[in-house]
C-alpha cells in the first residue's frame, strides 16, 4: 500500500497506547494507534478513545493505521478510575444493551454494586438487562434467594436466568444479542468469558476458576475487548469491575435513575423533596407499602450518603 487510505471501522480492543480496530472492508483486525491531537482532548478520562468507538482510520499498510477522528457516540459506559491521576474511565461506547451479569452464589455479588452499575446506565441512556448465571449450582436456600433477587429488580429490568454450563437459555441470550453491540460486565468470577464461550464456542475465551479464598472469582479478561459472535451481533468483554464509582451525577439527580423511585417522585407533597424525610413524601409510602424494595430505597440512600470516588466491593 504505497499511499495513505481513510477507513471506518469500530474499535474492538485496547492495549495500553494501541488500539485494534475492525475496519470497512479491510481482512483482520487493524493496529492502531491515535493522533497526537486527539490524545490531547480527553484529558478528564484514562482513555481517550473506548472499545465500540466508531473512529476514522489513516491506513499506513494492510495492518497497520492511524486514528485520525473519533464519532460523536450516542453513549457510553464510564466509572470513576482507580487512577487519581484521571477522572474517570470509559468503559465501552455505542452500546445497544449493557448486560450485568450476576451471581446468587460462587461468588455472592453485593447489591449496592448491581445498583450503581444500573444507576450509571440509566444517567447515560444505556439500556440495562441482568443476568444470573450458573443456576444449575444453586441449592434450594440459594433458589429462594435468586426468587428474592427477581423480586427486587423485576419490576423495572428484565432478568434473564442462564447456566453457561448447561446451556440453560443460553439459545435465548444468543438470539437477543443478534444484530447488536452489547456489553457484559461484572464482578470477576461471576462466568462473563464461559459465557460467550457458551454463545459461540470457536472464539475459545479463556476461563479461569473460582478462588477458595471467600470463593471470589480470579481475573481472566486483561482487556476491554469486542468479539463477534458467528451468529450475528458483538459482545464486549469486560475486566471483572470490583469498584463502580458514579461520574457526573449530582446528588439531587440520582433518584431519577431509579425508575420505581422516579415513578413516584411527582406525587410528593412539597417539592423539591429529597425522599430521605420530608412529610408526605410519596417515595417514602410507596417504600412503607411494599410499591418500592426496600433494598433498592437503601441504596438510594447510600449514595446519597456516599462522597467517595467509588465504590469497593
Amino acid at each position: 500500500m504505497n499511499e495513505e487510505k481513510v477507513t471506518q471501522g469500530i474499535v474492538f480492543r485496547h492495549t495500553g497506547s494501541h488500539y485494534m480496530v475492525k475496519c470497512d472492508g479491510c481482512k483482520g483486525l487493524i493496529d492502531c494507534v491515535v493522533r497526537g491531537k486527539l490524545r490531547l482532548k480527553a484529558s478528564t478520562t484514562t482513555n481517550p478513545i473506548a472499545v465500540g468507538d466508531r473512529v476514522e482510520v489513516a491506513l499506513q499498510n494492510e495492518k497497520e493505521g492511524i486514528i485520525t477522528a473519533i464519532a460523536p457516540r450516542k453513549n457510553y459506559i464510564i466509572r470513576k478510575a482507580t487512577n487519581l491521576s484521571r477522572e474517570a474511565h470509559v468503559i465501552a461506547a455505542n452500546v445497544d444493551c449493557a448486560y450485568l451479569i450476576t451471581t446468587i452464589a460462587y461468588p455472592t455479588n453485593r447489591l449496592e454494586f448491581i445498583d450503581r452499575f444500573l444507576v450509571t446506565c440509566e444517567a447515560y441512556k444505556v439500556p440495562a438487562r441482568l443476568i444470573v448465571n450458573k443456576i444449575d449450582l444453586y441449592n434450594e436456600e440459594e433458589m429462594e434467594a435468586l426468587q428474592h433477587f427477581k423480586k427486587i429488580y423485576s419490576p423495572c429490568y428484565e432478568i434473564m436466568e442462564i447456566s453457561a454450563k448447561t446451556g440453560l437459555n443460553v439459545h435465548l441470550l444468543r438470539e437477543d444479542l443478534r444484530g447488536k453491540l452489547c456489553l457484559f460486565s461484572g464482578s470477576s468470577g461471576v462466568g462473563k468469558s464461559s459465557l460467550i464461550n457458551a454463545l459461540d464456542p470457536s472464539l475459545e475465551l479463556r476461563v479461569g476458576d473460582i478462588s477458595s479464598y471467600h470463593l471470589k472469582g480470579m481475573h481472566t479478561t486483561t482487556f476491554y475487548e469486542a468479539f463477534e459472535l458467528s451468529t450475528g451481533g458483538y459482545v464486549i468483554d469486560t475486566p471483572g469491575i470490583k469498584g463502580f464509582g458514579l461520574v457526573d451525577v449530582e446528588k439531587e439527580e440520582i433518584y431519577h435513575f431509579f425508575p420505581e423511585i422516579f415513578k413516584h417522585a411527582d406525587d410528593c407533597k412539597f417539592k423539591p423533596c429529597s425522599h430521605t424525610h420530608e412529610p408526605q413524601c410519596a417515595v417514602i409510602d410507596a417504600v412503607e407499602r411494599g410499591a418500592i424494595a426496600p433494598e433498592r430505597y437503601d441504596s438510594y440512600l447510600k449514595l446519597l450518603e456516599d462522597d467517595d470516588s467509588k465504590y469497593r466491593k
